[in-house]
């Protein structure tokens, strides 16, 4: 690196590298980030990225219709690559960047029982899987998306969520209700040899979710949601069933 002018590409290259070395599980949000930083900063010098250049930034991203939230979460990741070209020796100081935009307030999207009974109905088969287990257990996308059947316990009527896997770092246990066992019924009779996921389509990842889910809600008439807001409505469920707000966290890691 010595006699190398240290430009953005530099700098994005490290800022990816440091979350596989951090193992963060938002891979797949922090790489679109950087494309879209890439746009106006590829091949730059690191001296010309500067405070103006950073708030002219901003200009273009409204320009282009994105929010707030996710202006500042580009923002926030070129900052980030400058702190860790500091750290490294690499640059002494860094430019002061513009405030950040203000935000949107966040979602509280729930699903009424025949609401998500209508978008069910209107989902692909094997999303309708991950749709009930997200909406009877309150588990975030990739909780769900990446379960294993090792984490599952079928005799013991519980499914366990290992520190590795949660985003706070706190491993769950969820007991089995009635509909998340009829979940993993159907999972297992679908089973492949050798694979280890819960939730698969013809043994390929479900992936593309966010497609899928906004067709059926179209289709059932009913207006768009997001996977998240199962995760809501989970919660608020589990309360309305007289589950103490404690033990409503424990199995979901979420308060509402």
């Amino acid at each position: 690196m010595e006699g190398t002018a240290l430009t953005f590409d530099i700098m994005a290259r490290a800022y990816l590298e440091d979350y596989h070395l951090q193992r963060y599980r938002t891979m797949n949000t922090a790489r679109p980030r950087v494309e879209h930083l890439r746009e106006c900063f590829g091949g730059w010098a690191v001296e010309a990225i500067t405070a103006d250049a950073v708030r002219r930034y901003q200009l273009h991203r409204r320009r282009q219709g994105a929010e707030g939230a996710t202006i500042n979460r580009e923002t926030s990741a070129l900052s980030r690559m400058f702190q860790l070209a500091i750290r490294r020796g690499l640059l002494e100081r860094m430019p002061l960047f513009p405030n950040r935009l203000e935000e949107n307030p966040p979602r509280d999207g729930f699903f009424e029982h025949d609401e998500f009974l209508k978008v069910r109905a209107q989902a692909p088969p094997s999303y309708q899987d991950v749709l009930d287990f997200a909406y009877y257990s309150g588990w975030r996308r990739n909780e769900i998306l990446e379960l294993t059947w090792d984490e599952v316990d079928m005799r013991g009527g519980v499914i366990r969520l290992s520190p590795r896997r949660s985003k706070t770092k706190a491993g769950r246990v969820l007991p089995m209700s009635a509909p998340l066992r009829a979940v993993l019924d159907r999972r297992r009779a679908l089973r492949r040899l050798g694979d280890r996921r819960v939730f698969h389509r013809d043994g390929v990842p479900v992936r593309v979710w966010r497609t899928a889910l906004r067709d059926a809600c179209r289709k059932a008439h009913v207006p768009h949601r997001l996977l998240h807001d199962c995760r809501r409505t989970a919660a608020r469920n589990l309360i309305r069933a007289g589950v103490p707000e404690p033990a409503t966290y424990c199995y979901t890691s979420l308060s509402l």
